[in-house]
């Protein structure tokens, strides 16, 4: 099975699927700010949300619709430069006016019209705006590669670049495609981040074989990123499956082949997520080894990752792991200082809770890498996790400086 990410043309298109995009004027700029993805009838669906207990309008909006509409999901409207976050009672009506009209331009319930924003948060939603364009949007779609791109591009606040990434499985001579399109570049932390994910499978599956694979995939993936601790207001995973291929996850081998083409391609939008991270120079492969469970090492990966002391030293590629030590110590986990190994690039620099003679030349060479190795060994048992971080630099300051302005 091969994931295929940019450029555009490597991408696979699920069947049942039509894209578009459109500038409603949300955007200052005038760029494009609103996206529509239509999806054929039948189709089934799943998400995960925002573990902040500040949730946005749509995500309200979106979470009664998948239960009112037993996880059946026609059309997905996005805005971005507005989050219709902290808008009260407005904002819910808001949304689902933008719902309501859509539906009936579609043909389709309103609880069929999944809801997404990113943005600013406190600003009233432009619904006006927003409603005037959907005859425009609608007429726009396509089930073609240039309105994926389209789409992609719409969906984008402080995004460098389009997130995007494929895979193809066969189950007997029928194909299956899994396409992620992404969000995202600040506001990143596991519970999910200042992320939009959309996930569109071709295959056949129940809301709830959707959830179990998409739940499963996040933690391998979107839970295991981070930039900068901030967990966002909007975050959301849509998963939708048009099940044109006919293909159904009623097998134990077809469901094992169609959750590893999810994984994959969540892993791809994971790292381009991270690699266009705000601000970002470097960015950190950290592993933390030998540990008592999973959600140990998850802890351990999780302190050290949001350490400015270390992401900063990170920042000026120095290899001072004594840094790492002192997150990994203050972690909450009980670990013993006499078993803390930790190795920068190829080279241990720290072993038994202890500097070690490295070249320090090397290591500062490692770090000042695009990419970089830092693993983290416990000495408490055998359980690891991989988690992607990154830097923190002055340019990250200056982007969020000046979002609002």
């Amino acid at each position: 099975m091969k994931v295929r990410g940019l450029p555009q043309q490597n991408i696979c298109l699920p069947a049942g699927f039509s894209f578009c995009a459109a500038s409603a004027g949300i955007k200052a700029s005038g760029r494009p700010d609103l996206a529509l993805v239509q999806a054929c009838q039948g189709t089934t669906a799943a998400a995960v949300f925002t573990k902040n207990r500040v949730v946005a309008a749509p995500l309200k909006v979106g979470r009664a619709s998948l239960t009112a509409s037993r996880g059946r999901v026609r059309a997905v409207i996005v805005n971005s430069g507005n989050a219709n976050c902290a808008t009260g009672q407005a904002g819910i009506r808001a949304c689902q006016e933008v719902c309501r009209e859509l539906a009936g331009l579609l043909g389709l319930h309103p609880s069929e019209v999944f809801p997404s924003s990113t943005g600013i948060i406190g600003v009233p939603l432009p619904v006006a705006k927003i409603v005037l364009k959907l005859p425009e949007l609608t007429a726009a779609r396509a089930a073609t590669m240039q309105g994926v791109a389209n789409f992609a591009r719409a969906i984008m606040t402080t995004d460098t670049r389009r997130k995007l990434a494929s895979a193809t499985f066969h189950s007997g001579t029928s194909a299956v495609n899994v396409l992620g399109i992404a969000k995202g570049a600040g506001m990143i932390h596991p519970q999910l981040a200042t992320m939009l994910v959309y996930l569109f499978t071709d295959a056949t599956a129940s809301p709830s074989e959707l959830k179990h694979a998409l739940l499963y995939c996040c933690d391998q993936t979107f839970n295991c990123i981070s930039i900068d601790g901030d967990t966002s207001t909007n975050d959301t995973v849509l998963l939708l499956a048009s099940g044109r291929s006919g293909v159904r996850l009623k097998q134990a081998s077809v469901r094992k082949d169609f959750s590893e083409a999810l994984l994959k391609v969540c892993q791809s939008l994971a790292e381009q997520i991270v690699f266009d991270g705000e601000g970002v120079k470097h960015v950190i492969r950290l592993s933390v080894e030998q540990a008592k469970n999973r959600p140990e090492a998850r802890q351990v990966a999780q302190t050290v990752a949001h350490s400015l002391l270390v992401k900063t030293a990170w920042a000026g590629a120095d290899p001072n792991w004594g840094r790492i030590l002192a997150a990994v110590g203050r972690s909450g986990i009980a670990v013993d200082p006499a078993r803390v190994s930790i190795q920068i690039g190829d080279q241990m620099v720290c072993r038994k809770g202890v500097g070690c003679v490295f070249d320090e030349k090397r290591a500062h060479k490692a770090l000042a890498q695009p990419r970089c190795e830092v693993r983290i060994f416990l000495g408490r048992g055998d359980s690891s996790i991989r988690f992607l971080t990154t830097d923190l630099t002055a340019e990250y300051v200056r982007i969020n400086a000046d979002y609002s302005t």
